[in-house]
């Protein structure tokens, strides 16, 4: 299949239409069909073909910079700070679609699915590194969710941003981690054209798992296969095509309500305290010790004692001093009533007195 035939396959729009308008009243140009973008396609230098993406929103320059060498620093900074407001008001924007993705993915995670998060450059990078806070933040195990970038490991530290043209690349990542019908899958694109990540999704879509497409470009500028579709419409950069910018702060954030949100679905958080904290260095053992204070009204000593007694759980040294429970029956009582510490106190009549963790 062609570069041509596949953007054709994503269903992206031809022809003229009305003006875009983003969350903060930016009026962009909707999709041109590859003819108005481009009467022939240049061969670029990985050898595929080469459409003018200049009407993608990410794309596009931003009148408010046009003098950015000009400014005084004062002046200049002062430009990012209140362009940086853009990220906010552009997830807000995507609300309901990270609501109904947090549903979707927990769902599946609580059947023994998988998350996987699947970009090239800065897109990946940020899928990466939300996968990789997931273990020490909810003592989830690593293969739960992860981040799959374009040109492996070696790409977090050196740009490695031509393997994005692959199309069968992102396919192939996945099969080689043994993604499957019952996983979840985020591909990260900021102007939604990344062969590597459409290919991803296509593939996601074919065999069952759940696809889901993230991007920061109208759908109609840029259609992507999948079952749920974020847009995250930041407007064009102060630094024409910069993705890393105002895309890339409103896609952190965006990940961040994803992973969270799907953890605390999953019972991994009581109150606001991330109850499934991994105690693997001094502070997080300091803040173990304040959330068994707060919640229990421990002392730090008991604190410590319980900890230890609960090889490092602060989920069930709080079940146990909840209820008087030696360590194999608050094992068994969370394997029975879990994997939430709520459901499981209440199930055993169990309370903490901290009125802050009260229902």
């Amino acid at each position: 299949m062609s570069t041509g035939d596949r953007t054709e396959s994503t269903g992206q729009a031809h022809g003229a239409a009305a003006p875009l308008q983003t969350a903060d009243g930016l009026q962009v140009q909707p999709a041109q069909s590859q003819a108005d973008a481009l009467d022939e396609p240049l061969a670029s230098l990985t050898g595929s073909q080469l459409w003018s993406r200049g009407h993608l929103l990410t794309e596009q320059a931003n009148a408010l910079s046009e003098n950015l060498d000009r400014l005084e620093t004062a002046a200049l900074v002062e430009l990012f700070c209140e362009n940086d407001r853009r990220p906010q008001e552009a997830v807000a924007a995507a609300a309901p679609q990270l609501a109904e993705a947090v549903d979707a993915i927990a769902a599946r995670l609580a059947r023994g699915g998988r998350l996987f998060y699947l970009g090239a450059g800065t897109s990946g990078r940020l899928g990466v590194l939300d996968a990789a806070e997931c273990p020490p933040t909810f003592c989830s195990p690593p293969q739960l969710v992860q981040g799959v970038l374009a040109g492996g490991a070696a790409a977090l530290l050196r740009s490695s941003e031509g393997l994005e043209d692959l199309f069968e690349a992102g396919p192939a990542d996945l099969q080689e981690r043994g993604f499957g019908a019952d996983d979840c899958l985020v591909g990260i694109a900021a102007g939604g054209t990344t062969p590597y990540v459409l290919g991803g999704l296509s593939h996601a879509k074919a065999i069952g798992a759940l696809a889901i497409a993230m991007a920061c470009v109208p759908a109609e500028q840029v259609a992507m296969p999948c079952d749920i579709d974020i847009r995250l419409l930041t407007g064009p950069e102060l630094l024409t095509g910069s993705t890393r910018l105002k895309a890339g702060t409103a896609t952190k954030m965006a990940l961040n309500i994803l992973s969270t949100g799907v953890m605390v679905r999953l019972g991994k958080v009581y109150g606001n305290r991330m109850v499934d904290v991994a105690v693997t260095n001094a502070k997080l053992e300091d803040r173990a010790l304040r959330i068994l204070s707060d919640i229990a009204g421990l002392s730090r000593q008991r604190g410590s004692e319980l900890l230890q007694q609960s090889q490092g759980s602060v989920r069930l040294a709080l079940l146990m001093a909840a209820s008087g429970l030696e360590l194999d029956a608050a094992q068994a009582a969370m394997a029975e009533h879990g994997p939430g510490l709520r459901t499981a106190l209440e199930a055993l009549g169990a309370q903490l007195p901290a009125a802050s963790a009260a229902p």
